[in-house]
């Protein structure tokens, strides 16, 4: 069974800087692909970023330059970097995966494509 796991979230200023965590167990980290994704009050659920085998990486034009996502193989935990955070950034963000049948991992963000999905984490700024 897939559990995932954020942790992470907080209040910041506009400008501040926070960093999520996904905690994905040793099976899943190697079998699924994995994203970030956010969904703000009213709001369609957006994908903001996912990360190939090889580390590379691929971003929502809304955060790409301010957020990274990376991969930690020891810990088996997926990361996102979030800098210069805007109000509008304000969300519950959720890590997700997916079937590698549906393609290599890194290809995609549509919110249809990813199966399992974790509880979120609450980010909010303050302008």
């Amino acid at each position: 069974q897939v559990q995932l796991v954020e942790s992470g979230g907080g209040s910041v200023q506009a400008g501040g800087s926070l960093t999520l965590s996904c905690e994905v167990g040793a099976y899943t980290y190697s079998k699924y692909c994995m994203a970030w994704f956010r969904q703000a009050p009213g709001m369609e659920r957006e994908g903001l970023a996912d990360i190939r085998d090889d580390g590379g990486t691929h971003y929502a034009a809304s955060v790409k330059a301010r957020f990274t996502i990376s991969r930690d193989n020891g810990k088996h935990t997926l990361n996102l970097q979030m800098d210069n955070l805007k109000p509008e950034d304000s969300a519950m963000y959720y890590c997700a995966t997916r079937s590698r049948g549906r393609g290599p991992c890194g290809t995609g963000i549509a919110r249809y494509d990813y199966d399992y999905w974790g509880p979120g984490t609450q980010v909010t700024v303050s302008p």
